[in-house]
């Protein structure tokens, strides 16, 4: 039988010709008996997915040059903190918070209780990457992994990965790849997990059998505590810690990075940056200078709770406004929380 690219068939049709479904049978943007796709499908197979489902997956999804256009600009220009911190720290995303966490106040507790993450925290992630499950994506999963996957100049390779673990869990799920959507990189339902993160941490929380981050908030909730634990969260420890500083940051300090705590207390002295309470000066931290509106640097300390949050997103400017709302959520609710008072703490070891 006589396969016809859906271009083909576009310019087929347009020239006034039939093509007969009798005769023809049309091929999608991914052959999967041909090439790298056949390879992938090969590689999914092995892990005991049907292969026969495996390839009317590849064979309904579709390029799309919208999810390459958008990979391309995703490095915006840079934004200073003043800029971030506006657009997650508005008074409707707080109130919308404080919410949420009483809907599913029964969840929160429960997952604060097994793995330690304060209620604020989780809601604050689901509160900056989708509204808390509003905005959720508009991009079919399936064509945005398999165009990155087989089109992207240089990151192909991480995301074959990815597309290989969504259809291991759309197949064990027993739901349609098809029907699956997400952000134009593949980042799935309320916590916004890529499939690799979606089979390591994702759980069941409800007890309903199912996995279900794309429309199940409790499930949600579970899996984000789940990944924090995972990373090796710290109870109420807290996350920064205030400090002063001179008007400009120092030279020879690298500040803003999304690493485990890497410069001394004492260094940082030497730098003229003192934290606001008093800690031994062998102690590790993350040094943070986040510019404001007029100009002024705020300096912070970030410890080994803030280096957790950006294993979720490594933005240091994604952790702060995660850090921010989350205490704006709690002062909302009327709570005093150790993870965001700055309390003095002893020197410990980083992992």
């Amino acid at each position: 039988m006589t396969k016809v690219s859906r271009n083909a068939r576009r310019i087929l049709m347009a020239s006034g010709c039939l093509v007969l479904a009798s005769t023809t049978a049309l091929a999608g943007d991914f052959d999967p008996r041909q090439g790298d796709v056949k390879t992938l499908v090969d590689e999914v197979s092995a892990q005991g997915v049907d292969r026969a489902w495996l390839e009317r997956a590849m064979n309904e999804a579709s390029f799309s040059q919208g999810v390459l256009d958008a990979m391309s600009g995703a490095v915006e220009r840079h934004l200073t903190w003043h800029e971030y911190r506006d657009i997650f720290l508005g008074e409707e995303r707080v109130a919308k918070g404080v919410r949420f966490i009483d809907q599913h106040r029964e969840a929160f507790e429960r997952a604060q209780r097994e793995y330690q993450v304060p209620p604020e925290i989780i809601a604050a992630i689901l509160g900056v990457e989708t509204r808390y499950g509003e905005v959720t994506g508009d991009h079919r999963v399936l064509d945005s992994l398999s165009t990155l996957a087989f089109h992207h100049g240089t990151r192909g390779g991480f995301f074959r990965g990815e597309l290989a673990a969504f259809l291991e869990i759309a197949y064990e799920q027993d739901v349609d790849p098809g029907d699956l959507e997400g952000s134009y990189a593949g980042a799935m339902g309320y916590p916004q997990f890529i499939p690799t993160s979606y089979r390591a941490y994702a759980v069941d929380f409800d007890g309903d059998g199912t996995r279900n981050l794309w429309t199940d908030p409790v499930d949600a909730i579970g899996s984000v505590g789940n990944y924090f634990s995972e990373h090796r969260w710290q109870g109420d420890a807290p996350i920064y810690l205030d400090a002063e500083g001179p008007t400009e940051p120092p030279s020879g300090i690298e500040f803003n990075q999304a690493q485990k705590p890497y410069v001394s207390v004492s260094e940082l002295q030497d730098a003229g940056i003192t934290p606001e309470r008093a800690l031994t000066p062998d102690t590790r931290v993350i040094p943070l200078a986040l510019e404001l509106a007029d100009g002024d640097y705020r300096y912070r300390l970030g410890l080994d709770n803030f280096y957790v949050i950006t294993r979720y997103n490594h933005s240091y400017l994604y952790a702060m406004a995660v850090t921010e709302l989350a205490e704006a959520i709690a002062k909302a609710r009327g709570e005093s929380k150790s993870w965001f008072e700055s309390t003095a703490i002893e020197s410990e070891e980083h992992p």
